[in-house]
């Protein structure tokens, strides 16, 4: 795609094409040459709207997440398969939803709000300065894809959601009753008695056949069937293969230096305090209380002001230029006379003076030239991208193309989509990205130059492939036996517990049966729901089965991963009252939270039906690279998100 933009970017047609271009917006302006009913949106609630690029991005913060979960790369295809564009969808499509609400029904947060939360970002401000920086604001949005508006839109709805929560949380309290039914739920105490069946209690079976290790084999196919497996050969365009042997140019580190000295020295800071006054007289009468060293915020309040505080702060920080000049030609301790502002009348006392600092270029040196030779580094990466894809469209393959330009390859693999050597340990050298190209190929196909971004490029080309394949028999046998004659061996024990657990239930005592058995009867008192997780006497299993009994059923359970049990619930008994009234209070406020968090998500589904969101499944795989649903698939799908709706 790369190399087709460069190629097409020196053809007559795209001159042809550009000049148009002008031609129309002269005549027509840029918004009507653009202005069309085509629309890219994934996901619509009421007047909000969630683009294609949007979605997009999204998308990729989560599957990058995913990537720093499981330390490995995680192409868009398989979280995709994962079902992550259909979550991402409904949950996009529930939160514009709830905010749309919230909007409608006058929540919104004021500008002045608005600005206030987002000084307490402080990405946002110099470093220098102090000062809320709008070029670095619009940077730091643009790294994370974000626009202003977009951005300040996520604020003003987490700001209202934490209102509203806020009003519904204050003075909630379930009635006693709901965390009473918790309480004798979690205290009732249940003793089962149970005996156990382990390997020893039934035949042993014959060695499997390789005919029967086959059909084990297949029927675990998606188990144990290793995945494709392909060897690449990448050409990678970096930085670093040209950085080292880059010459510095000394009039460049000196003109560099010349550019960017003030914005690397620290300036010099105060501490001051301003009080604004009316007329000249007050501005006397404060300046004279100040020098009594009476307290500033005294002072304003008697005034009716208050008192502001710049703390360590340059002089580029006091928004007003005339007073941040006066307070800048104090000394430290000293009192202004009036001042008259651009913003109004004021008084300054300076607290607090540190020296600023100038840098020498031998102490920045280092910094400057690492700048220049990453740039010098970034258009011999592009240069040398370019050379390569001269001798491309000259006929030459990859590797040809690549020793003419003078880059090496490298021939990695065999590899998997998701990173792995045939050990199943992480390839060097593979991303992402390269992958995602790599798995597009056919056999011996080799890619445009693709854009790795940081000024980096690579192509690929795809060696062999290693198809998706079960392994042979003869390499897996023992292990695939191991597992035939545990599982044979499980089932065996089942039918026993069956059958005893029967005869239990037509009246037996479970002693009389586990004596038949050759097993003893083991006794567990005093089980509940509180100590159950810490209780060794019977597995999870074995829990969940008497936590769902009655008094006097029978039940086979787990025990061990050898081993079955036979059990009998013989009593259930209720908590002390004492017990029951102290956890209903302790319990209280757990159970108000979770009745919240229920209406929260109540609140939220129930918004996005009454807007009747959209959600558009094909512009999602579009935007993210992918071809539309087929047809069966798109029905198939329809109904899990009718589901999400309709809960």
């Amino acid at each position: 795609m790369l190399s087709a933009t460069r190629q097409f970017a020196k053809s007559w047609v795209a001159a042809v094409l550009i000049g148009l271009l002008v031609v129309s917006f002269a005549i027509f302006g840029v918004n009507d040459v653009f202005k069309g009913n085509f629309s890219n949106d994934v996901v619509k609630a009421g007047s909000r709207h969630v683009s294609g690029a949007a979605f997009r991005q999204e998308f990729d913060n989560f599957r990058k997440n995913a990537e720093q979960q499981t330390k490995r790369p995680v192409t868009t295809e398989e979280a995709v398969q994962a079902g992550l564009d259909k979550r991402l969808m409904d949950e996009i499509a529930t939160r514009e939803s709830f905010g749309e609400m919230l909007s409608r029904a006058g929540v919104r947060a004021s500008d002045r709000l608005l600005e206030s939360e987002l000084r307490k970002i402080p990405a946002f401000f110099n470093s220098v300065s102090g000062a809320f920086d709008k070029a670095l604001y619009q940077q730091k949005l643009n790294e994370n894809g974000l626009t202003p508006a977009r951005f300040e839109t996520i604020m003003r709805d987490q700001i209202g959601e934490s209102h509203v929560a806020s009003a519904m949380v204050n003075g909630l309290r379930v009635p006693r009753a709901y965390s009473a039914l918790g309480a004798i739920y979690e205290t009732e105490a249940r003793d089962v008695s149970y005996f156990a069946i382990d390997p020893r209690s039934v035949p042993q079976p014959a060695a499997p056949t390789d005919a029967q290790l086959t059909s084990l084999m297949n029927e675990m196919s998606d188990r144990i069937k290793r995945p494709e497996f392909r060897v690449i050969t990448v050409v990678a365009f970096t930085p670093a293969l040209v950085s080292a042997s880059l010459p510095i140019d000394e009039a460049e580190v000196q003109k560099r230096f010349a550019f960017r000295k003030d914005t690397m020295s620290r300036p010099e800071t105060r501490t001051v305090i301003q009080i604004p006054v009316k007329d000249a007289a007050s501005a006397q009468s404060v300046a004279a209380r100040l020098g009594k060293g009476e307290d500033p915020a005294a002072i304003a309040k008697s005034l009716g002001v208050n008192a502001i505080t710049y703390a360590d702060k340059p002089q580029s920080a006091i928004p007003d230029k005339q007073v941040g000049a006066a307070a800048f030609g104090l000394k430290e301790g000293q009192t202004s006379g009036a001042i008259q502002g651009e913003l109004g009348m004021a008084i300054v006392k300076v607290l607090k003076i540190t020296a600023g600092q100038s840098v020498t270029l031998d102490q920045v040196r280092p910094q400057i030239e690492a700048e220049l030779r990453k740039d010098a580094a970034s258009e011999k990466v592009y240069a040398l991208s370019q050379a390569y894809e001269d001798a491309r469209q000259g006929g030459s393959n990859l590797v040809e193309a690549a020793k003419k330009a003078g880059v090496p390859t490298t021939t990695l693999g065999p590899v998997t989509a998701r990173g792995q050597g045939q050990q199943g340990q992480p390839v060097a050298g593979v991303t992402p990205k390269m992958l995602e190209v790599a798995f597009g190929l056919p056999a011996g196909g080799e890619s445009d130059i693709q854009d790795a971004g940081e000024g980096q490029y690579f192509a690929v080309r795809v060696e062999k492939i290693i198809p998706a394949a079960l392994p042979p028999l003869a390499e897996i046998k023992p292990e695939l036996a191991r597992f035939w004659t545990m599982r044979e061996t499980v089932k065996r024990m089942q039918a026993k517990a069956d059958e005893l657990a029967a005869r239990v239930k037509k009246g037996e005592s479970l002693e009389t049966v586990a004596a038949s058995a050759g097993a003893k009867v083991v006794n567990v008192t005093g089980l509940d729901r509180q100590n159950a997780a810490q209780s060794t006497a019977l597995s999870r299993d074995g829990l969940i089965k008497a936590f769902g009994a009655k008094p006097g059923d029978v039940f086979t359970a787990e025990h061990t991963q050898f081993a079955l049990i036979v059990g009998k619930l013989t009593a259930v008994r209720a908590p002390a009252p004492a017990a029951v009234a102290r956890i209903t209070e302790d319990a209280r406020p757990q159970l108000t939270m979770a009745f919240f968090r229920d209406l929260g998500a109540s609140a939220r589904r129930a918004s996005r039906t009454e807007l009747g969101a959209k959600i558009y499944p094909d512009k999602a795989r579009a935007a993210l690279g992918l071809p539309p649903l087929e047809k069966g698939k798109e029905e198939a799908a329809a109904p899990a998100a009718k589901t999400e709706k309709a809960k």
